[in-house]
């Protein structure tokens, strides 16, 4: 009896100590800072993901717990056809002021340029979460072309690797993928442009669920169904095109819904239909170059759409697809 007594009091001792851990921050950092050894992350991250709840949004720290224990930001800056010094200069504005996810891509051509403004910002590179993306032209070498990200971006790791879309060879890009989270290389991992069907058939196959999946979501093509659907598996809902996408951003900022939405608030359209994202659970990742803009699209937190308000612009979609994939 004494040594089963013992034995209980011994384990309850363990479970204090490891949830007062977990309340200090020495399982999980804000800011990504920490670096582990890749069990004991694993474990750590593990017993995070059971005491915190993933994929709910806090608009105080303007983030979100990913499945794989690791914070994302749910608001940042999308860098699709931003090529040069353009692309330098957006992200720095993004971070000088006070964006802190900023989205690339392999395919984007300009992973370069994104290092480079994250070094030119002179925002420590613990502090940026960084987004990239296989393509899959690159599947068939995917292992090769997850250790090329992260010299194209000049960074010892990257937060988070997509892969873009489904295509030939991607069951064995993703486990690459796994073996590179295993091995340290990149801390979370996800998939882009993959729908109810697609991961219905893909995750059987794979070990690490996705932490993200990233697809177009606008008030005009709104995927409520898949948005549902990404949220009940515990993985994040990103969207890319979040204000409608080239040659369509013009006809839904100017929706007399969402103008007069906007008018009723003091804000612009863009602001009302990012923050409907947010409200809805989907990370933004809207594009610019203009600084103004690029302010603009951060400050979404001054006020709060109402419940009327947000099924009025649910009321909007068209299921209206804006790009191929």
């Amino acid at each position: 009896m004494r040594k089963a007594a013992a034995h209980l009091l011994l384990c309850l001792l363990l479970v204090v100590v490891q949830l007062a851990c977990i309340s200090s921050g020495a399982f999980a950092s804000g800011k990504n800072t920490l670096r582990y050894d890749v069990g004991a992350a694993a474990e750590a991250r593990s017993a995070n993901r059971s005491r915190v709840a993933s994929g709910k949004f806090d608009f105080k720290t303007k983030t979100v717990m990913l499945n794989s224990g690791y914070v994302m930001p749910i608001l940042g800056l999308g860098t699709y056809s931003l090529l040069g010094n353009s692309c330098v200069n957006s992200v720095v504005t993004e971070l000088e002021s006070g964006g802190r996810l900023i989205d690339t891509a392999y395919m984007y051509h300009n992973e370069d340029f994104v290092g480079k403004g994250i070094k030119k910002s002179g925002i420590p590179r613990e502090d940026v979460f960084i987004t990239t993306k296989l393509y899959p032209d690159q599947y068939a070498d995917a292992p090769n072309a997850i250790d090329e990200a992260p010299k194209k971006l000049d960074v010892g790791y990257i937060d988070l690797m997509l892969l873009h879309h489904p295509g030939k060879g991607d069951i064995d890009a993703y486990k690459a993928m796994e073996q590179a989270v295993a091995d340290g290389k990149i801390r979370s991992i996800g998939l882009s442009n993959w729908y109810i069907k697609e991961l219905k058939e893909f995750l059987p196959k794979i070990t690490i669920l996705p932490a993200v999946v990233q697809n177009e979501i606008h008030p005009y093509y709104q995927e409520n169904e898949v948005v549902d659907y990404v949220h009940s598996l515990g993985i994040v809902m990103e969207g890319w095109y979040p204000l409608g996408g080239r040659g369509h951003t013009a006809e839904l900022l100017g929706d007399k819904t969402i103008t007069g939405i906007a008018k009723a608030h003091g804000v612009s359209s863009a602001q009302v239909t990012l923050r409907w994202n947010l409200q809805k659970g989907v990370v933004v990742i809207p594009g610019s170059s203009n600084p103004d803009h690029i302010r603009e699209n951060l400050d979404l937190f001054g006020f709060e759409l109402t419940d009327e308000e947000m099924t009025a612009i649910k009321a909007l979609d068209r299921d209206e697809k804006h790009d191929w994939y």
